[in-house]
C-alpha cells in the first residue's frame, strides 16, 4: 500500500539543498570544496540585534504570541513600509510568519483552488512552482533570457493573463537572475493587473536592500493594484538574520485575514525573542547596515571581473541580490570529461565533480540554460572559484 499523498508525490526536492548537501558530503569526504549553492549572507547578526535577543530573554518573552505576531513588531514593519516604500498598511494588514516562504504559502493557500493557473516570470526561485503544487495549482512559466536582463514586458505579461490565471507570483529584486523591475516597467504592469481583478499580485521583496543602483520599487505602491496585492519580505537578506526565520506579508485586509487564519491552524505565532529582535532591526536607519551591502557589491565587482574570462559564459552584470545566473548554454550538449551535459543541473554537477566549486542548475529555476552561483562568500573562495571553473572548462574551448 502506498502511504504518501498525491501532494507529497506531486513535489520535488529543493536543487539549491541538493546540491549544498552534495557540496557538504564531499567536503566531509576530505574534497576542497568551495560552495557557492545557498542564498545566505556570510556576516554575523548585527550587535544591536543580538542585543535586543537577549533582552528579550531577560524580559521573558517565553510565551505564545498573537498569531500575526505582535503588535508593536507589526507596527515597525507598518513604519519601515512607509519610510521605504512608501507604503500605507495598518498593523491588521501584516502577518508574521516563521520565514518569508511561510508568508508565501499562507497567501497561496489563501487565493489558489484546485486547478488555478499562477503565472510566474522565469527564471524564479526554486520554492515558487512546488508551493504552487502544494496548494493543488498549476504553473504557467513566463520565459526570458539574459537577453531581456531576465524580466518580462507589460504585453508578455497580458498575453498570458486567462480566466484561469488566479495569481502572478515574482521577487523583485530577483533570485536568481540579481535584477529588478523599474518604477516604469512596474507601473506598466500594474495597468495591464488591473484590468484584471481576479488576479492576485504575489510581490517577493526580500532582496529589497541588497540594491547596487537605486532604491527598489514595490508594485504595490500603485494604487489601481493595492487590494490585489501581497507583499512579501523578512529579515533574512538584509539583517542576514536567515535562521531566525522572521518574514512577513503586508496585504489588503481580505487577504491579511486570511493568512491569520491559515496560520492559525499551522504554527500559529512566530518565534518571540526573533520577533523581539525583529522590532529594534527596523526601527533602526538601514544606513547602519549598508556595510553589508558595500561588501556584496565589492564580491559582485570581482565575480563579473572574473567570470566574463570564463569561455562560454554568457553574463549580464546584475544589480541586486546577491547572485550571479549565467547562461551556459553553450555547453548544453557537449560531452565534458565523460559527462553528457543535457541541462544546466548536468553541468553544475560536472562543476562540483571536477572543479570542485558548488552552483545550483537553471532547471528548476526555469530556465535550465542558467546556473545560478552565490557570491555571498569570502573574496578569495570567489577568486579561487572562478579560476578553478576556467581552468576545468579550458580544454573543452
Amino acid at each position: 500500500m502506498d502511504k504518501l499523498s498525491d501532494r507529497v508525490k506531486r513535489l520535488g526536492y529543493s536543487q539549491t539543498f541538493v546540491m549544498s548537501n552534495k557540496a557538504r558530503e564531499m567536503k566531509a569526504a576530505g574534497i576542497d570544496v568551495i560552495s557557492l549553492t545557498l542564498g545566505e549572507p556570510d556576516f554575523d547578526v548585527p550587535d544591536n540585534i543580538k542585543q535586543a535577543a537577549f533582552d528579550a530573554i531577560n524580559q521573558n518573552y517565553s510565551h505564545y504570541s498573537p498569531v500575526p505576531g505582535f503588535l508593536e513588531l507589526r507596527e515597525a514593519i507598518a513604519y519601515k513600509l512607509k519610510r521605504d516604500n512608501h507604503l500605507d498598511y495598518k498593523p491588521s494588514q501584516i502577518c508574521v510568519s516563521n520565514g518569508a516562504k511561510q508568508a508565501i504559502l499562507n497567501v497561496l493557500a489563501s487565493v489558489i483552488n484546485d486547478g488555478d493557473e499562477v503565472l510566474l516570470p522565469a527564471p524564479y526561485w526554486v520554492s515558487y512552482d512546488e508551493m504552487v503544487k502544494m496548494m493543488g495549482g498549476n504553473s504557467v512559466m513566463l520565459p526570458t533570457s539574459y537577453v531581456t536582463d531576465f524580466k518580462i514586458t507589460a504585453e508578455q505579461l497580458e498575453e498570458a493573463i486567462t480566466d484561469k490565471t488566479k495569481a502572478i507570483l515574482f521577487s523583485s529584486p530577483c533570485n536568481p537572475s540579481g535584477g529588478y523591475y523599474t518604477y516604469d516597467e512596474l507601473q506598466s504592469m500594474a495597468k495591464v493587473i488591473a484590468k484584471y481583478p481576479h488576479v492576485t499580485v504575489i510581490s517577493d521583496e526580500i532582496y529589497e536592500y541588497i540594491n547596487y543602483e537605486t532604491k527598489t520599487t514595490s508594485i504595490a505602491q500603485f494604487p489601481e493594484i493595492y487590494e490585489q496585492t501581497a507583499v512579501i519580505n523578512g529579515m533574512s537578506k538584509a539583517f542576514a538574520m536567515t535562521g531566525w526565520r522572521i518574514g512577513y506579508s503586508a496585504c489588503p485586509e481580505w487577504l491579511a485575514k486570511a493568512c491569520e487564519k491559515i496560520q492559525g491552524q499551522m504554527t500559529s505565532g512566530a518565534n518571540t525573542v526573533a520577533q523581539r529582535a525583529s522590532i529594534t532591526a527596523l526601527k533602526t536607519d538601514p544606513s547602519e547596515y549598508k556595510y553589508m551591502i558595500d561588501a556584496f557589491k565589492t564580491r559582485r565587482d570581482l565575480v563579473f571581473d572574473l567570470m566574463k574570462e570564463i569561455p562560454g559564459f554568457k553574463v549580464v552584470l546584475p544589480k541586486a541580490a546577491f547572485y550571479f545566473f549565467p547562461d551556459i548554454s553553450h555547453y548544453i550538449g557537449k560531452t565534458l570529461n565523460g559527462t553528457e551535459i543535457k541541462d544546466s543541473d548536468d553541468f553544475a554537477m560536472f562543476l562540483l565533480e571536477n572543479a570542485h566549486v558548488g552552483c545550483v542548475g537553471g532547471v528548476s529555476f526555469g530556465s535550465p540554460e542558467c546556473i545560478r552561483f552565490s557570491y555571498a562568500a569570502s573574496e578569495e573562495d570567489l577568486r579561487e572559484a572562478m579560476k578553478r571553473i576556467k581552468d576545468t572548462l579550458a580544454p573543452f574551448n
